[in-house]
């Protein structure tokens, strides 16, 4: 590196004596010390940095931080509130109003109808549909690292498909039993055959943290590996489960947060005042001083005389023996919303969030600079869309579903598949936006339906809806000039293409 020399390590007693009886032997002997020198500066240890566990495996990182990572995790989501608004955006952006499937080679719309049905029955909790199981299973999966979702099979109740979706804290997985089981083995909770497939899920009846007059906690049984999806990211080989997306930020999340504190601190005794004046007992002529007021000794003045807080503003009465008082207000320090802002920026890079998106600034970027970052972020969001959220939660499920759809009385379509549609992104030009979906349609690279399904409506219902508002609009004589109004080159046209269709029908 240029400008920098590097350290070289001090002969030894031993390469001196060496030097001393042969000086070739010792010249090849400082000349082989050199050879050992690091090639990287990164490598150096000359500033004493040693990596924590340096070789441990994902899993070994997981059972020795992964716990107390989640705890703090969920407590800066429930305390900080830049922290909760940034696990609201990642899910406002990655499922928004669910990451919706399109049924392929559904041509009755039977299997669409059923999922519509089963959607609004689909927590076992009773609580959300299957689209807000969706989003809170994202956000626990961001903040805890992992999520698990266990496949209810129910026979009863009110479910059109007998299929319900429980989430659960991954607190229900007993992360304490490690043991071999035949030729099984399990690890933090999870069992594994020899081939390394996942056999079964070591889980509590209830959450080790409930509360209740039922609320003791038993042993924990195995769940069928099948029956369990465990919703996390896989970001090092051979991770069997998930860190805290929370985890690169924070010591630096409460690190800010201490600051804040004694900033506000500071800040309440700017808005006093200290007062430091003389005293002089010629002013107490005829004037009886307090017993609390006096010093040690008969006749002594105080030393100290405590005047309780000064308010900012106010006028103060001096006691008596004090002349010449000098007022001290304390100023404020500069430089900390420069501070804050700058420390709010890495963390929200660190959790992969735009800063704007997190605080709703947007003091210090334009159209362009703002569009640059929201492709980002867009990208960013697409490749979780479709490298965990689809394949290992929504992919699982609609397997699951479909499975079990021939046990009500309803055979699946041959080779029906869903085709997932993610949300559409707000637009942050409408008209340059439309024009180029337009643009993509008449090119032949997107349907008019999959657009639909991307601003979040029901391509079906919106057909309908079209239809039923040309058939009225013709009916009322208004067609041609509505038609005339938006553009058409021809308003007859379109009448006569509805009337064809009108007399097919009959």
């Amino acid at each position: 590196m240029a400008g920098k020399q590097t350290q070289r390590a001090a002969p030894t007693w031993l390469d001196r004596t060496i030097g001393w009886i042969s000086p070739r032997a010792g010249l090849r002997r400082a000349s082989a010390r050199e050879m050992l020198g690091r090639a990287y500066e990164g490598a150096s240890r000359a500033d004493g940095w040693r990596p924590r566990r340096a070789g441990a495996s994902a899993r070994a990182d997981y059972l020795a931080d992964a716990r107390e990572l989640r705890h703090r995790a969920r407590a800066l989501a429930s305390n900080v509130p830049m922290i909760a608004q940034a696990v609201n955006v990642m899910i406002s952006c990655t499922i928004g109003t669910g990451i919706v499937p399109r049924w392929v080679n559904d041509k009755t719309g039977v299997v669409a109808a059923r999922w519509k049905a089963w959607g609004e029955l689909a927590d076992y909790d009773g609580l959300l549909d299957i689209y807000g199981l969706q989003g809170k299973a994202w956000g626990t999966m961001k903040v805890d690292g992992e999520v698990l979702v266990r496949l209810r099979e129910r026979r009863v109740g009110p479910t059109v498909v007998p299929l319900q979706l429980q989430l659960l804290e991954v607190d229900w997985l007993d992360v304490e039993r490690n043991e071999v089981r035949g030729s099984n083995e399990v690890i933090a909770g999870i069992e594994y055959n020899k081939r390394g497939d996942r056999v079964a899920y070591w889980l509590f009846e209830r959450h080790p943290g409930d509360v209740g007059l039922r609320a003791t906690l038993r042993e924990s049984q195995p769940v069928p590996a099948d029956e369990v999806i465990h919703l996390f990211n896989p970001a090092r080989p051979g991770q069997q489960a998930g860190i805290s997306a929370l985890a690169p930020v924070i010591p630096m999340v409460r690190d800010l947060q201490v600051y804040e504190d004694a900033e506000q601190a500071r800040k309440n005794l700017e808005a006093r005042m200290g007062a430091i004046g003389e005293w002089d007992e010629s002013l107490l002529d005829g004037v009886s001083v307090p017993d609390n007021l006096k010093g040690q000794g008969a006749g002594a003045g105080p030393a100290v005389l405590d005047l309780g807080e000064l308010a900012g503003g106010g006028i103060i009465g001096l006691p008596p023996g004090m002349r010449n008082p000098t007022f001290v207000q304390p100023t404020a320090a500069p430089g900390y919303v420069d501070y804050v802002k700058h420390k709010q920026k890495i963390i929200c890079a660190g959790m992969g969030v735009p800063y704007e998106f997190v605080t709703g600034d947007m003091s210090e970027v334009n159209f362009s600079s703002s569009r640059v970052r929201t492709n980002q972020y867009k990208r960013d969001v697409e490749r979780e869309q479709w490298t965990l959220m689809v394949p290992m939660f929504c992919g699982r499920i609609a397997k699951r579903w479909l499975a079990l759809m021939d046990l009500v009385g309803t055979p699946v379509p041959p080779n029906v598949y869903p085709d997932w549609t993610t949300p559409k992104w707000a637009s942050v030009n409408p008209v340059q936006d439309v024009a180029a979906d337009l643009s993509e349609i008449k090119g032949g690279l997107c349907s008019i339906s999959e657009k639909i399904r991307q601003r979040g409506y029901d391509p079906e219902l919106v057909f309908g809806e079209l239809k039923t508002d040309l058939e009225r609009l013709n009916k009322d004589g208004t067609l041609p000039l509505l038609a005339a109004l938006l553009g058409a080159q021809n308003p007859l046209d379109l009448l006569a293409s509805l009337g064809a269709e009108k007399d097919a029908a009959k």
